[in-house]
C-alpha cells in the first residue's frame, strides 16, 4: 500500500475506533450520509449495524469516528472484512466515509482513510478498497490525493427481497460531494 500523505492541516482532530458510548454522537454523522445519498434507513437499523460491528471486530469490520477538539463527532468511516479471490489475501471495504460539512477541508477524511488503512495492515489485509459515485468529485480529489489508484471495475447490485427473491433496486441519487 502507498504511505498516505495529506497537505491538509487536522491538528486537534481525534480519530479512533467507535466503542458503545460513542453510538449516540455516531448515529447522526450515519443519518446525514444517508440522508445525502437519498436513502433511509431506520435509526434502529443504523444502530444495529454499529452493534454488530462491536460485537464482533474480527469477522465483521469496524467503524471509525473523528471528533474535533471539542470532542465533537465530525466524521465517521466503517471498514468491512471480506476476501479477494484474486489476491487470494483478507481486504478491507471502506463502504463509508463521511466528514460533516463544517469539517470538510481540515484533513480528517485523510486521517479516517489513514485510520482505515492501518486497521487493515492490523488485519493482515493486503489491501483496503472502496467506491465513490462517478460525480462525487470532491471525495475523487481526497482519494487522489491520499495516493489511491482507481480502478477498473464497474459496481452492480441486486436488492434482495425479505423472502430472498431479488427485487427491483432503486439507486440513490448520485452525490456531488458527500465525502
Amino acid at each position: 500500500m502507498p504511505e498516505l500523505t495529506s497537505s491538509e492541516p487536522s491538528a486537534g482532530h481525534s480519530i479512533r475506533t467507535v466503542a458503545e458510548a460513542d453510538l449516540a454522537d455516531l448515529v447522526p454523522l450515519m443519518r446525514a450520509y444517508c440522508d445525502f445519498y437519498c436513502v433511509a434507513p431506520g435509526d434502529q437499523a443504523l444502530l444495529a449495524l454499529s452493534r454488530a460491528l462491536l460485537g464482533d471486530p474480527q469477522r465483521e469490520g469496524l467503524q471509525l469516528i473523528a471528533r474535533d477538539a471539542d470532542a465533537t463527532a465530525v466524521g465517521f468511516a466503517t471498514i468491512f472484512w471480506s476476501w479477494s479471490t484474486t489476491a487470494a489475501t483478507r481486504i478491507g471495504i471502506m463502504h463509508d466515509l463521511y466528514v460533516s460539512p463544517d469539517a470538510r477541508g481540515l484533513g480528517v477524511a485523510e486521517r479516517l482513510i489513514r485510520a482505515c488503512v492501518e486497521r487493515c495492515a492490523e488485519r493482515g489485509a493486503s489491501r483496503l478498497e472502496w467506491q465513490t459515485a462517478p460525480d462525487n468529485l470532491r471525495a475523487q480529489a481526497v482519494y487522489d490525493r491520499v495516493g489511491a489508484v482507481r480502478e477498473q471495475w464497474l459496481s452492480y447490485a441486486i436488492a434482495i427481497a425479505a423472502e430472498g427473491t431479488a427485487k427491483r433496486h432503486r439507486r440513490a441519487r448520485a452525490p456531488e460531494d458527500a465525502r
